[in-house]
């Protein structure tokens, strides 16, 4: 951070009248109080951020009058262990780096905390110890990490041991002999159970069961009758939500679909793809001489997030009472795992590299079928992420976003099921025929973007360039696209993709659950002047439908979906 730099964060907080998620402000007139170590421990074990020392946040972020820089300074310093006997208020201090600024003249400490690496969280005050003193940054607080999120850094280096514990009560008896026989038949000739004879032997040396007949917990979750009947919240929540939130006040309507997946792991993965699959919209695509009918949201990428969901989650007691969720919006689908990253971090977690901390678990759905998909519940290369971001460049949708927390990992894929309806209707029209997946995904990449490229079209959808040129040069033919350059391509003469208001405006309503106009501006954030028009000509295009007369104050606005096209 540099002068400029530190100008341009105080006029930000200014705007916002409060700091925030990467900045807290601290006037420190004296001396440095002891808050500054919650916030110190919140950034380290978070994402990072500032602490700016010298500014008064009470007096609109001004300079403090007559602050000490540099008995503020020393204190901290000494605070962080750094020259100081006895040691730092910290238990995993942090790196920093302590800047100091002249400001609206007077000198200001700004003092950039780094997060600390996976094997050095939490970090904690000292005197409070580390179940009441470890914080993560929430917006501008600092929140005291829970014990399940404390638990979670404790153990992101530890093998962990819990898909192996013994369940209590259970026996081989409860298990599912189809599923235990494709379990023994996948793994043929191999030398885990080679020259063993008896069933009992092959469970144990499969662990499934410990050499007494134990069932352990990795054997119940795959080849178990009914898993649910020891851990009544091992399975796979799927909720659609009317709106874009859980439990609006838009609306009475909670759920307009909830489905609990239950059974052996197999069983739970495919039942909840089949649940989202239905709640999803389906389109058709021309590929080759043909047509085929997709979802808004790949098939194979659901199956993929929802088996790792399950098997990287969290199986520590502290995490057995709860279940894999899948939230459907009219926006957005998530996918929540109990339990934080393992020997992974936001950055990495889709470096091909496979890390698993239940690995007993893994070993076992390798080797167990994935119902209704032909492949296994989980392949253990590192390649599920890939593969979903690949998947979804591949239709020119975006890439699903990762959210970690300490305690719990969620996947977002965003739906844009009625903007690519309109982009499907636009292209039909402007082209004058359907067309195929690679030609829809460059001009809905040109339409949002003002132009495609080469390699666009090969970083992208993972296109041969050879492939992309031929299909740009054709598009160009067809009078849709004009070259701009050597391999770059614009519009001709056709739209933008709907306009942001649009765009909120079909992401936020449902085919179910009826908004008004003032409910409609509350989620989207948009005036009722900007909405007016957007919902007349949506309602024109009857791709919304209102209920009631324009003059009503009955009158409420629900999303039209179109049925699929068929060949």
């Amino acid at each position: 951070m540099d002068e400029s730099d530190f100008a341009t964060v105080i006029d930000r907080l200014r705007r916002q009248g409060t700091d925030d998620a990467t900045t807290e402000v601290k006037a420190a007139a004296e001396s440095l109080g002891k808050s500054v170590w919650d916030s110190v421990s919140a950034f380290a074990n978070t994402v990072g951020g500032w602490i700016i020392l010298g500014v008064s946040e009470e007096l609109g972020f001004q300079p403090v009058e007559g602050f000490r820089v540099e008995a503020v300074c020393s204190q901290f310093i000494d605070g962080m262990g750094d020259g100081n006997e006895q040691g730092a208020r910290l238990v995993n201090p942090p790196a920093y780096h302590v800047n100091r600024f002249d400001f609206e003249g007077q000198q200001v400490l700004a003092i950039e905390i780094l997060e600390n690496g996976i094997g050095a969280k939490p970090c904690y005050i000292k005197s409070k110890g580390v179940e009441t003193g470890s914080y993560k940054r929430v917006d501008d607080r600092d929140v005291r990490l829970s014990r399940s999120e404390i638990f979670s850094l404790q153990t992101a280096h530890t093998i962990s041991e819990a898909d192996r514990a013994l369940v209590v009560d259970c026996s081989a008896d409860d298990l599912d002999p189809t599923l235990v026989d494709l379990l023994v038949s996948a793994l043929g000739n191999a030398r885990a159970v080679r020259r063993l004879t008896e069933r009992g032997e092959m469970l144990a040396r499969l662990n499934v069961t410990d050499n007494e007949g134990q069932v352990r917990l990795a054997g119940l979750l795959t080849v178990g009758d009914y898993p649910q009947q020891f851990f009544p919240q091992l399975y796979v929540d799927v909720s659609v939500h009317p709106t874009v939130e859980k439990a609006s006040a838009t609306t009475q309507l909670r759920f307009l679909d909830r489905v609990e997946c239950v059974g052996p792991l197999s069983e739970v993965v495919s039942d909840a793809v089949s649940a989202v699959a239905r709640n999803l919209r389906t389109y058709s695509v021309v590929t080759g001489a043909g047509r085929t009918d997709e979802l808004e949201i790949p098939e194979e990428v659901l199956r993929e997030a929802i088996g790792n969901a399950v098997l990287h989650r969290e199986y520590h007691p502290m995490f057995l009472g709860q279940a894999v969720a899948v939230d459907i919006y009219p926006d957005r689908v998530t996918v929540t795992s109990p339990g934080g990253l393992w020997q992974k971090t936001r950055d990495n977690i889709g470096d091909g590299i496979s890390r698993c901390r239940n690995q007993t678990l893994l070993q076992m759905l390798k080797n167990v079928p994935s119902l209704g998909s032909g492949g296994k519940v989980a392949e253990g290369q590192g390649g599920g992420v890939p593969l979903m971001r690949n998947e979804m460049r591949a239709r020119s949708l975006e890439s699903p976003e990762f959210t970690v927390t300490p305690d719990s990992v969620i996947v977002e894929f965003r739906r844009h099921g009625a903007d690519s309806d309109a982009h499907r209707r636009w292209a039909r029209d402007a082209v004058g025929r359907d067309l195929a997946r690679g030609e829809d995904a460059l001009l809905a990449i040109a339409r949002r973007e003002g132009r495609v490229t080469v390699t666009t079209a090969r970083d992208q959808l993972g296109m041969d360039s050879d492939d992309a040129r031929h299909t740009l040069h054709a598009l160009t033919r067809e009078g849709v696209l004009t070259p701009i350059g050597t391999e770059e391509f614009a519009l001709f003469g056709a739209p933008a993709a709907p306009a942001d208001t649009e765009e909120a405006v079909l992401n936020s309503l449902s085919p179910m659950a009826p908004i008004s106009i003032a409910e409609l501006s509350e989620l989207t954030g948009k005036s009722r002047g900007s909405l007016r028009p957007v919902l007349r000509r949506l309602v024109e295009e009857d791709r919304v439908r209102a209920t009631a007369p324009p003059q009503s104050r009955h009158r409420r606005y629900l999303l039209v979906e179109e049925p699929p096209t068929t060949g």
